[in-house]
């Protein structure tokens, strides 16, 4: 009998959890409303917003569907895509500690890894019931990935990273400062990121940073990092790459996508 061959599982960044939520509630709104035409001889206006509700969950269930597709390697692989974006900015000769802030299923650190053998990396997350990643999972990937032994993976809050001052040589993100609760302002956790990365060292940070709620415009952005005394620092609007589709970037999906990059 031949043994399953094993494979890395990074997973999808839009939930099945979600998925599953959605068209449940869209059945459950659709059931309510039947009944009330059927056995209800009035209540219209009730019966019209179920209505309503129920075919906007099952267009946005109809809609995920497409974008996990899209996200999937078997689909249109842009996961893959925008972390091969983020790690084209990086510009480290790979020697020493580097830190992945929201390394989810491990993906982007176990990249780093492989990609620069001689680094260690760290990989961070608070691994919150929202998400169907954790810990046990990033070191699965990491040792199917032969890079286990140059992997940490430890739980912490992107807002409160538990290291000394310029710990690191590289400090990466994709996609996680806008996701930290314990955090009304994320541009502290930005500034977070940056208090561990070592003078000299290098950092490339990837988020919705074209939300203006959270981080004003990018030269607001790009002027709060300089007068924390980084000079050397660059934005670049990824939500327009040819690669992403247009389906994927309406704004609450990845259409604020941007990339900031630069040497401490």
């Amino acid at each position: 009998m031949k043994k399953s061959i094993q494979i890395p599982q990074y997973g999808n960044w839009v939930s099945g959890n979600l998925l599953k939520r959605m068209f449940v509630l869209s059945i459950v709104i659709t059931l309510a409303d039947t009944s009330l035409w059927l056995f209800v001889s009035n209540w219209y206006p009730l019966k019209t917003l179920l209505a309503l509700l129920a075919l906007l969950f099952m267009i946005g269930t109809i809609y995920f569907l497409l974008a996990r597709r899209l996200f999937a390697k078997n689909g249109g692989d842009i996961q893959n895509k925008i972390l091969d974006e983020l790690m084209n900015h990086i510009a480290w000769n790979g020697a020493g500690e580097a830190l992945d802030i929201g390394c989810g299923s491990g993906a982007l650190s176990i990249r780093i890894a492989k990609k620069y053998p001689r680094s260690r990396v760290t990989g961070i997350d608070y691994w919150g019931s929202g998400w169907s990643y954790c810990k046990k999972q990033c070191e699965e990937n990491a040792r199917l990935e032969g890079v286990a032994s140059r992997l940490l993976f430890r739980q912490a809050s992107a807002s409160s990273l538990p290291f000394e001052d310029e710990s690191f040589n590289l400090v990466v993100s994709n996609l996680t400062f806008h996701e930290v609760k314990d955090s009304a302002n994320k541009l502290d956790v930005v500034q977070e990121a940056l208090r561990v990365v070592k003078t000299g060292g290098e950092f490339v940070f990837q988020d919705l940073f074209l939300l203006r709620k959270y981080y004003g415009t990018p030269n607001d952005l790009i002027a709060a990092i300089q007068k924390a005394g980084i000079q050397d620092v660059h934005f670049l609007d990824t939500s327009k790459a040819s690669f992403i589709p247009k389906a994927l970037k309406l704004p609450f999906m990845i259409g604020t996508l941007g990339l900031l990059y630069g040497k401490k």
